[in-house]
């Protein structure tokens, strides 16, 4: 086929071109945890950043291990790839359960009619994380701005009320209404209360039903407490002496890379062809067909079953997305010193909607286990199924952009 052959790189590439693109990740995974040391764990902003570089200049060397194995010192390659995948994994958590839990309420209030509110922005630091802590423990106002259950929604079947603080915009006042610092408190007709910055009127951001309020409840316990461990585990990890023997081990691979003895005559063109055609297989496993009507409610089965794993026929898809990813990363190498690559662009948006694929199969499955709480009342557990449904679908939307986007990346490539 005409577009398993797709790489436009002329000539063969020496392993020099590896070489560099290791040390090049290498120097990003050491600046990047030096600029974590200097910030430390606090609420800067700077240390959010750090982590998602740490996490990227990790999963690219990690992928680069993976595709041009032959070329690299085999003990070595083998003994680091996991290691750095872990780094990887460890620091990506906290962040996959802050945007599943805002992705979760973002949804109920787009399912309940209501505006959904913007992310509120932190003095002093980055959206989801609260100014000075240092622990991963929400603050009193970070567990507020979120839906927050009183004492009587805690309880199963209660019938108290939840709050939640978000920010002023420029949409939340009339016009010519003066904007007055301080905060001001709205209480909806379903006993919803949100707080607000005051802005000298009344914000109206839509209401949410007694259900919805309590699944986001819910939800927002559950995360939050996931995250709070994730962070805790982040940190444990990044003092642990396994993180430091792999940060020296990358401070070495800074400066030298350990090349296998037949490097020297080696072309990094067919192993990233090799690459290229392990993904082309999986995608061809795909129901892509299917994939490609809209609306064809093919994500919604087994939405039933009992079984709490993963949904079934998601694995396929999320092993295209590390597929992909590795494809992704291959050209990255090929293309390091030929200037950029033509088809980066139709690949992001392949691996964009395949994000988007995981995140919503992540978060129905978030929504699924929450509605197998005991004792929940039957509003909460109806609208978590709602909310489940919906992701669900998000899900088919994913795999339809994909489908879309991988047409296009073999058109454009053959």
């Amino acid at each position: 086929m005409a577009q398993r052959h797709l790489d436009p790189t002329a000539g063969p590439v020496p392993a020099d071109a590896l070489a560099g693109y290791l040390r090049g990740r290498a120097t990003e995974f050491l600046r990047a945890l030096r600029l974590h040391r200097e910030t430390g764990a606090g609420a800067a902003e700077d240390s959010v950043e750090a982590a998602r570089a740490l996490r990227r200049a990790s999963r690219r060397i990690s992928a680069s291990l993976h595709t041009f194995q032959p070329v690299l010192d085999p003990g070595w390659s083998e003994a680091m790839r996991p290691e750095l995948a872990w780094v990887s994994g460890t620091l990506a958590l906290e962040h996959a359960y802050g945007a599943r839990l805002e992705r979760l309420l973002l949804a109920l209030h787009r399912l309940s009619g209501a505006a959904a509110f913007p992310p509120a922005q932190e003095e002093g630091g980055p959206a989801g994380r609260p100014p000075g802590a240092t622990d991963g423990t929400p603050d009193a106002e970070s567990t507020a701005r979120r839906l927050t259950p009183d004492a009587a929604t805690a309880r199963p079947g209660g019938s108290g009320r939840a709050t939640a603080t978000v920010p002023a915009t420029g949409t939340d006042r009339l016009p010519g209404t003066p904007l007055p610092t301080g905060r001001t408190t709205v209480t909806g007709t379903a006993g919803v209360t949100r707080t607000a910055p005051a802005t000298g009127t009344t914000v109206d951001r839509g209401h949410l039903t007694v259900g919805a309020a309590k699944a986001g409840a819910l939800l927002d316990r559950q995360l939050t407490l996931a995250r709070t461990r994730a962070h805790s585990t982040a940190l444990q990890a990044l003092r642990s002496s396994r993180f430091h023997a792999i940060a020296d081990k990358v401070a070495v691979l800074a400066s030298e890379v350990p090349l296998s003895p037949a490097a020297s005559a080696a072309d990094l063109v067919p192993l990233a062809a090799a690459a290229r055609e392990r993904l082309v297989d999986a995608v061809a496993a795909l129901p892509l067909l299917t994939a490609g009507s809209p609306y064809n409610a093919e994500a919604l089965i087994h939405g039933l079953s009992p079984d709490p794993a993963p949904h079934p026929q998601d694995a396929p898809w999320h092993q295209v997305r590390l597929l992909l990813r590795l494809h992704r990363y291959a050209r990255e190498v090929l293309h390091a010193g030929a200037g950029a690559d033509p088809a980066a662009e139709r690949l992001r948006a392949a691996g964009e909607a395949l994000d988007r694929h995981r995140d919503a199969s992540e978060a129905a499955a978030a929504a699924a286990q929450a509605a197998r709480t005991p004792r929940i009342a039957p509003a909460t557990a109806y609208a978590l199924g709602v909310l489940h449904a919906d992701q669900r679908h998000e899900v088919e939307a994913a795999r339809y952009a994909f489908q879309r986007a991988w047409q296009k990346d073999v058109v454009g490539t053959s």
